[in-house]
């Protein structure tokens, strides 16, 4: 009875279940974290692709801002045509809401038209023709947020016959990295990600999109 005892204290049959029980959820977690941020490090390169994108498409079409086709055309003071237009001069800011409808505010200086031209903006973001878009780069990027922004550079001079050379910055806003196996393991919510842009000087804007 005391050596039966002895055996069942000492045996360590079934031990490398419990111990395979305990490690398996603990090694499981960390595989599909390095797979989630691996995935979210994939979505961040998208992102800043998806920017530059938006900037190049910005850069070479028909503005979002259809005031800013008449911005530098004619100085308040005749004296200054053929002056460069300060820095500042106009500041045009272009969003869309959550349906997708662009809108465009005036941010420092001032602004002739705040009328936004929904087809460039939809350009920007879909592509157009052979050319893909911010969204063909990061699918789950919402119009919504998208910033389209054309300022006054202090390049460019008063009454300049091919227009205004603005600064434009496309980015990004308040958009989510997305967690599939950690937040169904571990209630994991999205992480907004940080707002990212990119800034171009404006070539001749196009009567057209591309």
């Amino acid at each position: 009875m005391v050596m039966a005892g002895r055996r069942f204290g000492i045996s360590q049959a079934g031990s490398t279940m419990v111990e395979m029980a305990i490690a398996m959820p603990l090694l499981l977690t960390l595989l599909l974290g390095f797979v989630d941020f691996g995935y979210a490090f994939y979505q961040w390169n998208a992102a800043n692709k998806a920017v530059q994108t938006g900037a190049r498409l910005a850069q070479i079409s028909t503005p979002v801002a259809s005031g800013l086709a008449s911005e530098g055309r004619t100085p308040s003071d005749s004296l200054d045509v053929g002056n460069a237009v300060p820095a500042g001069t106009y500041d045009y800011i272009c969003t869309a809401n959550t349906a997708g409808t662009v809108s465009c505010v005036c941010g420092t200086g001032s602004c002739i038209d705040l009328t936004a031209n929904q087809t460039s903006f939809d350009a920007i973001y879909n592509g157009s023709g052979s050319r893909a878009g911010m969204h063909s780069f990061l699918p789950t990027l919402k119009k919504s947020e998208v910033r389209v922004q054309y300022t006054a550079s202090g390049l460019g001079y008063w009454t300049r016959p091919n227009g205004p050379v603005p600064t434009i910055t496309v980015s990004i806003t308040n958009h989510p990295f997305q967690f599939f196996f950690l937040g169904g393991l571990l209630g994991f919510g999205n992480i907004t990600m940080p707002s990212m842009l990119s800034t171009v000087t404006g070539e001749d804007m196009k009567s057209t999109f591309p």
